[in-house]
């Protein structure tokens, strides 16, 4: 039998890549996790909302809808057991015009469809009662919502990886991968000690870079490499007291979420995030964007003082669709697409990828048999 450095190599050191690493390890693997910047999440795993998200939205039998709900389960049950932070706060879903109100009950009906716990819908009196600060039509309760230390939860799949006799490196790009005849992989990581390693399995989870990963591996046909797109997202921060204790979202806009609030762990409001399609990697955050942001957040909090919001951070989401067209699914790519045993390539790992990152590695480990 083949000697391998490694039973199994992860690309990528976000949320998704270390919560596959941590399902390896769980059976028994060494597992390296490969990363190309100086530290773990630093890229859309950092840049993000930290929303738990509850599995409300996504169509009927999509990987979204299943990996979300089960995700979610586990992840709170995760940051139990490791003492990750995390505030099971609720969300409610608000019309926030009359006319959205028929959208409330198509989207309770579809939460209840994908098993999402303790839905119920409300009058706007009722939500008024609940946040005294709001504007609603009516609106939905979501109990199982919340937000979570993102950052706390990777360090700690980071630190069951290495008890697992495992490694997470860092500052180490991925630079390609050959497959060997016998089985396995031959990597190639540079940084400052370029090195090849060798593994029986190979995972890819690199977030914006997937479609750049996938072509420098051996074998991957190119027509099988789905053209990716940025979807920008900024958020503002709000100056002061927040206004609600529970996250508030109006319903979804075309191919994301939309502009939500949220309370984070330290007690502050944010808002965000809006989309913009970009072509390059760009995180600044434009102030002249204040008035629009303060505009949609009347909706729902008409006492917002714009003069309050200030600019924060922006994210950039992995998305496998353009401008008006249909949102597709998650993409675990295996050999059935790609012609390739032991490997499995991630693309479009958007949200609810957070949410859902316990779940996709289950879902990994298990198609590669393990």
């Amino acid at each position: 039998m083949a000697q391998f450095d490694f039973d199994a190599v992860v690309v990528g050191a976000g949320a998704v890549g270390l919560a596959c690493g941590y399902a390896l390890t769980r059976r028994g693997l060494t597992v390296a996790v490969l990363e190309k910047e100086a530290a773990i999440g630093q890229g859309v795993s950092s840049r993000n909302s930290e929303v738990v998200h509850g599995g409300l939205y996504y169509p009927t039998g999509s990987l979204k809808a299943r990996f979300c709900v089960l995700g979610r389960r586990a992840l709170y049950a995760f940051c139990d057991s490791h003492h990750v932070d995390y505030d099971r706060c609720g969300k409610l879903v608000v019309a926030t015009a009359p006319e959205d109100v028929g959208r409330l009950g198509e989207i309770l009906q579809q939460a209840r469809t994908n098993d999402v716990e303790g839905m119920e819908e409300i009058s706007a009196a009722q939500a008024i009662a609940l946040e005294p600060e709001l504007k609603c039509y009516g609106a939905l309760v979501s109990p199982q919502s919340g937000v979570f230390d993102s950052h706390g939860y990777m360090l700690a799949l980071q630190g069951e990886i290495e008890a697992g006799g495992g490694a997470v490196v860092t500052a180490t790009p991925f630079e390609g991968a050959t497959p060997l005849e016998a089985g396995g992989f031959t990597v190639r990581a540079g940084g400052a000690e370029p090195a090849s390693l060798t593994c029986r399995y190979l995972m890819t989870a690199p977030g914006l870079s997937a479609q750049d990963v996938a072509a420098t591996i051996e074998g991957f046909p190119a027509g099988k490499i789905p053209k990716g797109h940025y979807g920008k997202g900024m958020y503002f921060r709000l100056v002061g007291k927040a206004p609600f204790s529970r996250l508030i979202y109006p319903p979804p806009i075309h191919g994301a979420l939309g502009t939500h609030y949220r309370r984070d762990l330290g007690g502050q409001a944010v808002f965000g995030p809006d989309l913009h399609y970009v072509d390059t990697l760009d995180y600044s955050v434009d102030p002249n964007m204040r008035g629009a942001f303060a505009d949609y957040i009347r909706k729902f909090w008409p006492a917002v003082p714009e003069e309050a919001l200030s600019p924060d951070y922006a994210g950039i989401r992995p998305k496998l669709h353009g401008p008006n067209e249909p949102q597709p699914d998650f993409q675990l790519d295996g050999a059935e697409v790609h012609g390739l045993p032991g490997l499995m390539a991630l693309f479009g790992i958007e949200s609810p990828g957070l949410t859902s990152s316990l779940a996709i590695g289950e879902a990994v480990a298990e198609r590669l048999g393990v």
